[in-house]
């Protein structure tokens, strides 16, 4: 059921589509992380902000969260390379069902500006992966603003890891239970 205040952040949604700031940031490098809570105690340069596909052995698959910069939902080059990983894999493994993209933002902004801007966010991810072939059937969307952070804190170095789109499916959930 939805609450009185995720309709009125559905309802403002529109109004701060329209809003973001630009960056001139460009993308840290690649190396794979065993967390985002780790992440946390590395220094920028060894952060992995676009990490691939986790498959273990006996283990449900992961498809790893997509980072953004600061007020932004463009795909980075590197968010668009680990995709392609990603796209192919939901494409292997129709037992997925759907998979949900979710929006997440910092807790900077209004919680109506992150909410519009998780949507943009998980709108252009799902974008991407139509883009690569991934059937419109196999992809939802859903934001939610800053409401769950991936790790705590009030800086950037949890700020970066709270700027992500992550993966989720009924059957990547029970799978990993």
């Amino acid at each position: 059921m939805i609450s009185n205040i995720h309709i009125l952040r559905l309802l403002s949604l529109g109004t701060f589509v329209a809003l973001g700031c630009a960056s001139t940031s460009t993308p840290t490098a690649k190396t794979n992380p065993s967390s985002p809570a780790e992440n946390v105690m590395k220094s920028p340069q060894e952060v992995t902000l676009q990490p691939e596909v986790t498959m273990q052995p006996d283990a449900a698959p992961s498809l790893e969260p997509v980072y953004f910069e600061t007020d932004q939902w463009v795909l980075r080059n590197d968010a668009r390379t680990s995709l392609k990983v990603r796209a192919a894999a939901i494409q292997q493994h129709p037992e997925w069902g759907v998979v949900t993209i979710q929006g997440h933002c910092d807790e900077r902004g209004t919680d109506e500006y992150n909410i519009a801007l998780g949507d943009r966010r998980a709108t252009a991810v799902k974008r991407y992966l139509m883009d690569l072939g991934v059937p419109a059937s196999r992809l939802a969307t859903v934001t939610y603003g800053e409401d769950r952070p991936a790790v705590p804190g009030h800086d950037e170095a949890a700020w970066r890891l709270n700027r992500r789109t992550e993966f989720a499916s009924d059957a990547l959930q029970s799978a990993r239970r």
